[in-house]
């Protein structure tokens, strides 16, 4: 701390003592700090933490609520010129979702010219050599650091507040040299909903003896998985996350987690992905090589990189990033359990030196949350510095990355396109696989006549991914087979996730470079299939085709008053074959039938009579959908799948099925899986001590909106 205060009273800026001196009392050893965070400097316009919550980040049992850490934010932006906030939009529940940008003020006052920089290198089909120079000399990399996607994991929101008021008003010129050179984008929060139940749960624990319930629910639907939903895109976390990257295209995202000691910075042990470019996995050693030589020079143990995380699987929020030609990154930190401290205790595998683990971390000292912060926070800013140093070559090799993605799509061994016929078994789905495609930022085009390519016959309308744009890879990791070998470690997550197999698409590659200058229109909005009714008028009946598309079970419960049946064998009307599993609708609502069919693309056959043909009629379900008081992971997927459809349901928990009242309304129990042991489910909790509640209260006004409960350790029962 000597040295950084010398330095700024050399230039005359002075320390805040108080924030200083707490930032000293808080940190377990010096040796968990480094010159960089050790201190606060001073300002008299612009508000510390401290001033506005009234505690300094890192103070053992204190965790900001969202809107404390959005106010702070605010604050900044109030109070500095450095310092622009915007609005990404709302969360689930309606939480403010935010990013802040920060640098010297005349970039902030130019914004979107950087921006706008940076759009242009994303796509260098648009560009000359010489032009993506003039714009790589020009422009300014963008560092986009992302807080608490996993709620549990609690230091990140404390640190990227801290973190913020430092880059605003630090005068030291490493800290200037940051503000200069590169644009820093932190969004405190990610998963904004399950952030403010985290804090509750932490502060009825403090207030009843370390007792209380865990994080049942993080978000409104996801836990966990919040962060494997990078390619499905279903959640407005990443949905949000998606658009926030097209709207900067930064250079780096790199999200924050904890969990491992003390700070693991990643690259992965292979094995890689197979579209990676080589350029982003140098990228990742480079830059996380630099950090564990920087910090570990600087004293701190426990730096390291390596044995953790693989780089196969794109389905993290970060690859956000590397999908598209920039850096997706990440760190584990050491959690500090809430806002507490406990002794380290680590089995030896985590405390031998290796050869990416120069310094290990230690047994038996005490860590604490502000041993949390200062890591991560010194770690950022060396990474911050260094893409400062660094960043005109950072921005030629993302224009590269995107250069050597459109050559290989070029490529004479191919693939060079991708086919999605339109007119196949399932249609709708086949224009949700383009529509996902398009989300991601991948162009789709239609053909606009008949042509061949390729050995393959493409109609008009069909759908053509081209791979000789920027994110082709990205379309070729999603529509390859995945050849994770039976020789390779352990994965880290998923190996396989091939989309057309997933969704039961038809698709096929083309091998084929005459495909990329084919008559085709690129597609500037979502594919919608729209349904026909076709056949005779006054139909007595309609037939609709088991195509096993989502729509047919909306369609049942779109229509709940009209019968219906599922023919158990195949048949024929009219010369008109029909298979087995064919919906046969009453046709009393014809008005209906029509509207229904068509707004979900579905194809309607009127007929005179009701074939008669083996059938048995589709009741309409009164579904329960029952969870647990353990974990909620699985079946929040499961609640979003049914809201998403519009399925109807009762929503219950495991406690409720003791009710025989109450279960005779329903004829359909879901249970989805909980990885509990089954013994739990059905017995509960141990029932020592007072009840734990999950209920909206005073103290917890964050629990209870989905579903409440005086006492979660109850189970089944038996």
């Amino acid at each position: 701390m000597v040295h950084t205060a010398l330095a700024l009273l050399a230039l005359q800026q002075p320390v805040d003592t108080a924030y200083t001196t707490k930032i000293r009392e808080l940190t377990t050893e010096p040796r968990f700090n480094t010159e960089l965070t050790d201190h606060l400097p001073a300002d008299t316009r612009v508000p510390t933490p401290l001033k506005v919550l009234g505690y300094v980040p890192g103070t053992v049992g204190h965790l900001s609520y969202v809107a404390d850490i959005t106010r702070y934010f605010r604050a900044l932006d109030d109070a500095s010129p450095r310092v622009k906030v915007f609005d990404l939009g709302k969360s689930d529940e309606g939480r403010p979702m935010i990013v802040a940008a920060i640098a010297d003020s005349a970039t902030i006052a130019q914004l979107d010219h950087y921006r706008d920089i940076t759009a242009a290198l994303a796509d260098p089909r648009r560009l000359t050599a010489d032009s993506a120079q003039r714009l790589i000399a020009a422009g300014k990399p963008i560092y986009y650091a992302t807080g608490s996607i996993h709620s549990p994991e609690t230091g990140s929101p404390e640190m990227l507040m801290e973190l913020a008021y430092r880059l605003a008003v630090e005068e030291t010129p490493f800290i200037r040299q940051i503000r200069d050179s590169v644009i820093t984008l932190i969004t405190p929060v990610t998963e904004v909903d399950g952030r403010d139940r985290m804090v509750d749960t932490y502060r009825y624990r403090k207030a009843n003896k370390n007792i209380g319930p865990g994080l049942i629910y993080w978000g409104r639907y996801t836990a966990h998985d919040n962060n494997r939903d990078g390619i499905v895109m279903s959640q407005v976390l990443t949905q949000t996350m998606m658009k926030t990257f097209f709207a900067w295209h930064p250079t780096v995202l790199h999200d924050l987690h904890e969990s491992v000691p003390f700070l693991y910075t990643s690259t992965g042990t292979g094995p890689y992905n197979r579209e990676l470019d080589p350029i982003v996995i140098s990228e990742w050693n480079e830059l996380a090589f630099q950090e564990i030589t920087a910090l570990t020079s600087r004293g701190l143990p426990g730096v390291w990189t390596h044995d953790f995380y693989d780089g196969w699987t794109p389905n993290y929020m970060f690859w956000v990033a590397n999908g598209h030609n920039s850096i997706g990154r990440f760190y584990e930190t050491y959690t500090s359990r809430g806002a507490d401290c406990h002794t380290v205790k680590l089995p030896e595998r985590q405390t031998s030196i290796e050869w990416f683990r120069p310094n290990p971390p230690l047994n038996g000292v005490r860590w604490c949350i502000r041993n949390n912060i200062n890591y991560q926070q010194s770690a950022l800013l060396i990474a911050l510095n260094y893409m400062a140093r660094n960043g005109h070559r950072y921005l030629d090799q993302f224009y590269r990355k995107g250069v050597r993605a459109v050559e290989r799509g070029r490529a004479k061994d191919g693939p060079n396109a991708f086919l999605i016929p339109a007119n196949q078994a399932r249609p709708v789905e086949a224009a949700n696989l383009v529509n996902l495609l398009r989300f991601h930022g991948i162009e789709v085009r239609r053909a606009d006549q008949p042509f061949k390519a390729g050995g393959a016959d493409i109609a008009a309308g069909d759908y053509i991914v081209p791979l000789d744009q920027p994110y082709g890879p990205l379309a070729k990791s999603y529509f390859s087979k995945q050849d994770y070998g039976a020789n390779d470690p352990p994965p880290y997550d998923d190996t396989g996730w091939t989309l057309q197999y997933v969704r039961n698409v038809a698709l096929s590659p083309i091998n084929d470079t005459t495909v990329l200058h084919a008559p085709a229109t690129l597609m500037t909005a979502d594919a919608r299939v729209k349904g026909q009714v076709s056949g005779i008028r006054g139909a007595a009946a309609y037939l609709v085709a088991p195509t096993t598309e989502s729509g047919l079970i909306q369609f049942r419960f779109a229509l709940r008053d009209v019968r219906m049946w599922a023919s158990e064998d195949s048949f024929s009307v009219d010369r008109r074959s029909f298979a087995r599993g064919t919906t046969i609708i009453d046709g009393s609502a014809q008005a209906r039938i029509g509207q229904a069919a068509e707004s979900l693309g579905l194809n309607a056959v009127g007929v005179a009579a009701i074939p008669q043909v083996a059938k048995h009629e589709l009741d309409v379900p009164k579904i329960a959908l029952v969870h647990s008081w353990l974990n909620t992971q699985n079946e929040g997927w499961v609640r979003y799948a049914f809201d998403v459809l519009g399925i109807p349901y009762r929503y219950l928990s495991v406690q409720q099925l003791k009710n025989r009242e109450l279960l005779k309304q329903f004829n359909v129990l879901v249970l989805p899986y909980v990885s509990n042991n089954a013994q739990q489910i059905v017995n509960g909790l141990p029932m020592n001590g007072p009840p734990i509640p999950w209920r909206r209260t005073a103290l917890t006004p964050n629990l209870g909106g989905l579903d409440s409960t005086d006492d979660v350790r109850p189970g089944i029962g038996l």
